[in-house]
């Protein structure tokens, strides 16, 4: 079945300042919650530690990536061709360049905005958001919505997944736990063991074909391994949604569906400044962890993929393969962080 255009509605900005018109009520909880996180820490939250700690692995990461880049493989050349258009017809926005990341582009506001008049997101009650710049509106629409926000800890390497919830969040503070920073501020953290329904998922893209709904990535994998880990947990299935917010430079209709690899994760609905897409697509969604694909160097930098591992071999009584060695940046050396919630 060919894919379906909706028609666009005029864009609804919802600015953040929106925000501050939290009620009396919420503003209660949110100060009871973050006294409750504070006298069950003796050090407070340092943000300014964890932002540059995060700016640094990201750093890292790209200039890993890049140098591990293979420029005759085609999704390296699908995802530089994307990179390229859009910081060369001025679409791109901060952070730049928008190489070797989930790009930010003009319009991922209304983009956002699209995909919330959707019913599948006025509908959710829980919503996984990446916590990439392009999807910071789609993250304010599902707290300011009063929705459940499950949102992962950037790359995995700070640890799972965090919950937000607006009755965590102090009055006027929701643009702030948008933002990296504000999900390890006010967010909780959860672990294997959280019993949680995620109603839809939104993840970010570099490329995607409308006409299948396949996806690709900035190439690292984290959106396969959250996915993976969601299953494992039984908080999603075949037929939780999955929509992904893009500019319409980065439709593309190259992407060749039979060279996916069994974890690439495609997309059922491609919300862009302009139109909604739905896919119709008939790639199969990945069923959990591959742990043949994954490198050993991977599974070290990631702890709670080490305690999925392990678990599943105690379960199991079998020894799970390892796939190749690739080149990774290297993780903050973890001592006593002076950290609190």
């Amino acid at each position: 079945m060919p894919p379906v255009l909706l028609p666009s509605a005029p864009s609804l900005q919802l600015h953040f300042a929106a925000a501050a018109a939290s009620s009396s009520r919420r503003a209660t909880v949110a100060v009871a919650s973050a006294a409750s996180r504070s006298s069950s820490s003796s050090v407070p939250f340092d943000a300014a530690a964890f932002e540059a700690e995060r700016l640094r692995l990201d750093a890292d990461a790209r200039a890993s990536t890049a140098a591990g880049a293979d420029p005759r493989a085609w999704k390296w050349r699908i995802r530089k061709r994307v990179w390229d258009v859009l910081e060369a017809e001025g679409v791109a926005r901060n952070p730049r360049p928008v190489h070797h990341r989930i790009p930010n582009f003009d319009g991922a506001a209304a983009a956002a905005d699209s995909l919330g008049r959707l019913d599948v997101f006025q509908n959710a009650q829980c919503v996984k958001v990446n916590p990439d710049s392009p999807q910071k509106q789609v993250r304010f629409l599902t707290l300011s919505g009063d929705k459940k926000l499950l949102t992962p800890q950037p790359r995995l390497r700070t640890g799972f997944f965090s919950i937000l919830e607006s009755q965590m969040i102090p009055a006027g503070c929701i643009p702030e736990a948008c933002t990296s920073v504000g999900a390890a501020k006010y967010g909780r953290p959860i672990g294997l063991d959280e019993r949680i329904k995620v109603d839809l998922i939104v993840i970010g893209s570099v490329a995607v074909d409308p006409s299948t709904g396949a996806r690709l990535g900035k190439g690292e994998g984290f959106a396969e391994l959250e996915y993976g880990m969601l299953r494992y947990m039984g908080a999603i299935d075949d037929s939780t949604m999955i929509v992904t917010t893009v500019h319409d430079k980065q439709l593309v209709d190259d992407i060749p569906v039979e060279k996916l690899l069994i974890h690439d994760v495609p997309v059922d609905i491609i919300c862009t400044p302009t139109q909604v897409i739905l896919t119709n697509t008939a790639i199969p969604k990945p069923q959990g962890i591959y742990w043949e694909k994954l490198s050993p160097e991977k599974l070290g930098q990631i702890r709670i993929l080490r305690e999925l591992k392990r678990r599943i071999e105690q379960e199991t009584g079998t020894i799970l393969p390892c796939g190749p060695s690739e080149n990774l940046p290297p993780t903050a050396q973890r001592g006593r962080r002076r950290r609190g919630r």
